[in-house]
């Protein structure tokens, strides 16, 4: 059976940020998230098609973390 990705599931408390990036580049994306321990959620859609979800009171490293890494990367934030 063929694998299809889902929408993330974000609820109430959380704040989300879309980017992408090339595919080669979502793995250590997804690591300097990991990084930043309790930080944010990484979910894949296809390819480099990210959406990161955070808790509201982290909205605002969040948002420096997404910043830096889509420069760093040539990543769009759609």
């Amino acid at each position: 059976m063929a694998r299809r990705p889902v929408p993330p599931l974000v609820g109430e408390g959380l704040v989300t940020r879309r980017l992408v990036l090339r595919a080669k580049d979502v793995a250590f994306f997804k690591g300097v998230v990991e990084a930043h321990e309790g930080l944010a959620n990484v979910f894949a859609e296809h390819g480099g098609d990210l959406t990161i979800a955070a808790p509201a009171d982290r909205e605002h490293e969040l948002e420096e973390l997404v910043t830096d890494l889509a420069r760093e990367l040539d990543g769009i934030r759609p």
